[in-house]
């Protein structure tokens, strides 16, 4: 008997490459991959844990997923990833439905947990966080036309307010063969568009060659045939070098889009998050990056209510974010997480505030949204083909990543697949979304 898994992968993209990991191994071990929780006979949940939010959302799934087996129609529930690691045993003890835990190093040996799961066994496992697989063939949950590839994973970093180094480890690396023998698979597959992340992609080359080795590889992956974009995640500032920004600029596979979760611009309290830099630093580096790379969409990521921060702290990064004009940028409240410095900080500052700064912060951004896409109106852009829905499809330029950027809501005189790549005339916009139509 063939027995048929499914996985829920909550979470950022590095979780879902792990997951991808898995799956394949239990689909080349004879286990089927079911599309929904009530076809299958075990559901694995590989879950996030980063922040308050991620936390919920990850035990709510898994409670979820425990009325099916309480009900009988599942058999079995694993539990991987972040929350797996950080909170262990806590898990089967408070939710006792939960057949095995296993720590991010057990991603190896998934088959044989899953094997024992089914057969009644409990699984309680958290091997050492160097054992994480980095690499391996996946059974891909994108779509046929982009991908995620992780060239590292773990962090050194160790910003105050982070739990990622003592849930993920420290900072390990890819080799540069084994992400270009990957990118050449994934083209050979189908994949148009690759996306690359890490917790920390701008320190890639570090770990295994001594210096940042990113430039040198986006030389490489550029060669593949078949790869019309690739798009940089999690990019650190302090470590955006020249030859980066040459690359960005001058190869024109990369897309002049990068995202740089920046958290703050007051020097103060940036100095309190373990982080370099200050209001004017952040600046001249955004507006030399801006200057050398024509039309580049900077995206980001802020935080508001960090332990300390000031009504006028606060009102900087309101400035910060008028005068550079971000193309996108998300915003969330801090989370005071046990393990790290910041739980421990004075001058805790109320839900009430950082949720009412959030809001502020990103009806700025709305409004600099708006503006943008107006003045976007009548341009042509180079698009990638999502998906149809209805009479219209939905794609995206450089301007935009899947998933968590908006998009173009297009009408074609033509029939389209996704991953067609075509030129779209924006006519119009709606909120966050363009409106175009084919040339």
């Amino acid at each position: 008997m063939n027995f048929k898994v499914g996985m829920i992968s909550l979470g950022c993209p590095k979780n879902q490459v792990d997951g991808e990991i898995m799956l394949q191994k239990l689909n080349k071990s004879g286990f089927e991959t079911a599309q929904s929780i009530e076809n299958s006979d075990l559901m694995i949940i590989n879950t996030c844990g980063f922040i308050e939010d991620a936390k919920r959302e990850a035990i709510e799934t898994i409670l979820e997923v425990a009325e099916y087996k309480t009900a009988g129609l599942i058999r079995a529930i694993v539990v991987t990833g972040c929350l797996a690691e950080r909170y262990q045993d806590e898990i089967l003890k408070e939710i006792p439905e939960v057949d095995s835990v296993v720590g991010i190093g057990a991603d190896k040996d998934i088959v044989k947990i899953c094997q024992k799961a089914l057969m009644g066994i409990q699984t309680s496992f958290y091997p050492d966080k160097k054992y994480l697989l980095l690499e391996g063939d996946r059974a891909l949950s994108t779509p046929s036309h982009w991908a995620y590839i992780k060239i590292s994973d773990g962090c050194d970093n160790k910003c105050s307010y982070c739990a990622i180094p003592s849930i993920r480890g420290g900072y390990i690396e890819r080799s540069m063969e084994s992400i270009i023998n990957e990118a050449n698979d994934l083209a050979e597959k189908g994949i148009k568009e690759i996306i690359i992340v890490a917790q920390d992609t701008t320190k890639y080359g570090i770990k295994l060659y001594g210096e940042y080795k990113l430039p040198e590889l986006l030389k490489e992956l550029v060669k593949i045939d078949g790869i019309e974009w690739i798009r940089l995640f999690y990019c650190y500032p302090d470590r955006i070098t020249d030859e980066l920004i040459d690359v960005i600029s001058q190869e024109e596979k990369v897309c002049s889009y990068i995202d740089i979760p920046l958290q703050h611009c007051n020097r103060d309290i940036l100095n309190a998050m373990n982080r370099n830099g200050s209001y004017d630093s952040l600046k001249e580096l955004l507006c030399k990056m801006k200057a050398k790379i024509p039309n580049l969409a900077l995206r980001t990521t802020f935080m508001v209510g960090f332990p300390g921060e000031s009504d006028e702290q606060f009102e900087e990064l309101c400035r910060f974010v008028k005068d550079i004009k971000f193309d996108k940028m998300g915003c969330f409240t801090f989370s005071p997480e046990e393990d790290t410095p910041a739980f421990e900080f004075d001058n805790q500052i109320s839900e009430d505030i950082k949720k009412r700064r959030a809001d502020v912060l990103m009806d700025i951004q709305y409004s600099i949204t708006e503006t943008s896409n107006k003045s976007r109106i009548g341009n042509v852009y180079k698009t990638v083909i999502d998906k149809k829905e209805e009479e219209h499809y939905i794609g995206r330029s450089y301007l935009d990543s899947p998933e968590i950027d908006s998009g173009i809501i297009i009408t074609s005189s033509r029939e389209l697949n996704p991953g067609d790549f075509i030129d779209v005339r924006i006519t119009d916009y709606d909120g966050y979304d363009l409106i175009g139509e084919e040339i």
